[in-house]
């Protein structure tokens, strides 16, 4: 067995900026301590996706991480916050609702609430879901607040997530990372150095003849992922035949009123559409698949869908769903774009470069670099990965929809065995099982079969503990809770203008 070194590693090398990049560097940099130099790579010659403007709460997690300053943090990437996605045209034409982060109702005892809620509806006894969560009901009426405040009720906290300019987030993570030591190198990469006798990368030379060696290498170069790929040749794994979406096209707007709390995606035949306010604008796009409509028929569904003037021209992406075969392979991780895309339908792109820096750091390896630790991390990360896969998946199989070629192919097709399970499960007894490697909670599960008209046969049979009326009185409580708990808060846009409006744009 060769012996395994556990020298440390002294010099890490990012390449690409970006929103990735830099939030590579800014975590590695907190947590390494000036005790490993940093290096990123990146060219002004080379643009940045940047549509990765809507989070989910885990964001908060990063940012206080970095020990950001909240309300610096949203005045200087134009921020407003977000209290879930509304889903417009997706089960139905016609159809609305609300997957909101956090709770939906109050469980009892070791049931989950909407069984209960189940049983009532079938007494005719209940409302529609959505009004027992507080999010979902603060969003409908453009409220927001950390915290909910009725009187005679306790304290209720908001879950929220934001929605920002990623190209100002990534400016706002440069100035952090510089100010702890972070060394930016400006220039494309023309050579990738590697060692003969395991084919791990040494160094990389850029244009202009500098060479930036090191021991780890993270990769987020993008879809081309450069080292991940095209030099270690990792290969990648195609999930179009779930996710048919091949291309986007994206333009900002100007804003037509104030910024709802929330995301907006709204389907139309051949693909989906989304509407992302900001303090400054509204970003939008319109996700589709090149099999069932063109390039320009694409642009024009979602320039004749904004809501105000363009502040740009339209802008195309190209991408195949998936992921790397392997996200971590000699020296190279890769992270963001380099290491999959799964469409933004969720908001997890962000999130997803998040969750591989924290693997990065819970395997932050020896320069020695044991299999087993990066098998490990790949094992890992594949579980993320399919779990968020199935997660969208759910969004288009689910669907009743029969009046376009793309959604009479998503309804009928097979799906992974996994979302397949957890389907049949709901469908039978309303039981939802959070799998290991799952980012998505119970309530989401909930929010989205049932948005997608999916109803169980049957609820928990310990919910017929409760007599008939008994189960009607408590269901109404809580609906009469989150009633209050909602008209406490103030408007969204109110609390923006009173805690963190930015300044105008120039």
């Amino acid at each position: 067995m060769t012996e395994f070194s556990q020298a440390p590693v002294r010099r890490i090398v990012i390449l690409g900026g970006g929103s990735s990049g830099w939030m590579t560097a800014a975590a590695l940099s907190k947590v390494l301590m000036n005790q490993v130099s940093i290096h990123l790579v990146e060219s002004e010659d080379i643009g940045t996706v940047g549509v990765g403007e809507a989070t989910i709460p885990q964001i908060r997690q990063f940012n206080a991480g970095l020990e950001m300053d909240e309300a610096q943090f949203v005045r200087e990437t134009q921020a407003t916050f977000k209290l879930g996605i509304e889903f417009v045209n997706w089960a139905r034409l016609g159809d609305r609702y609300i997957h909101s982060f956090g709770q939906v109702g109050q469980d009892l005892g070791m049931v989950p609430f909407h069984h209960y809620w189940l049983k009532a509806r079938r007494q005719g006894q209940a409302a529609d879901l959505s009004e027992y969560a507080i999010n979902t009901m603060a969003a409908r009426a453009g409220r927001f607040s950390p915290e909910a405040r009725a009187p005679g009720l306790p304290a209720q906290p908001v879950y929220f997530a934001y929605h920002f300019d990623a190209g100002l987030y990534a400016r706002f993570l440069r100035k952090l990372s510089e100010a702890a030591g972070v060394v930016r190198h400006e220039g494309k990469v023309v050579d990738v150095r590697q060692r003969g006798h395991d084919g791990f990368i040494e160094a990389l030379q850029l244009v202009s003849g500098e060479l930036i060696e090191g021991d780890l290498f993270i990769d987020c170069s993008g879809f081309r992922g450069l080292l991940i790929e095209e030099v270690l040749k990792t290969g990648y794994i195609d999930w179009s035949e779930w996710l048919p979406m091949d291309r986007a096209v994206a333009v900002p707007c100007e804003s037509s009123g104030p910024p709802p709390p929330y995301t907006r995606s709204t389907a139309h035949a051949a693909g989906w559409q989304w509407r992302i306010p900001l303090q400054h604008r509204v970003g939008n796009g319109h996700v589709y698949c090149s099999r069932f409509i063109s390039d320009d028929e694409a642009t024009s569904v979602l320039m004749g869908k904004l809501e105000g003037r363009p502040l740009a021209d339209p802008r195309p992406l190209r991408f195949t769903t998936g992921k790397r075969r392997k996200l971590w392979h000699k020296n190279v991780v890769a992270v963001g774009l380099a290491s999959g895309f799964l469409e933004p339908l969720e908001s997890t792109s962000l999130y997803l470069v998040q969750s591989s820096i924290s693997r990065l750091i819970q395997f932050f390896p020896h320069a020695g670099f044991s299999q087993a630790d990066i098998d490990a991390h790949n094992r890992l990360a594949d579980e993320e990965f399919e779990r968020v896969r199935d997660f969208i998946i759910l969004h288009y199989k689910a669907t009743e929809r029969d009046d376009s070629p793309l959604w009479r192919y998503v309804r009928d097709m097979p799906v992974p065995e996994p979302l397949q399970h957890k389907l049949d499960l709901f469908r039978h007894t309303g039981r939802i099982l959070r799998s290991a490697g799952d980012i998505f909670t119970e309530p989401s599960w909930l929010q989205v079969m049932e948005g997608q008209r999916l109803l169980p046969q049957a609820h928990h049979p310990l919910a017929d503990l409760l007599k008939p009326e008994e189960c009607a009185h408590f269901v109404a409580g809580v609906r009469e809770a989150v009633r209050r708990q909602v008209d406490s808060l103030p408007l969204h846009e109110d609390f923006i203008r009173e805690h963190c409006a930015a300044a105008p744009m120039r």
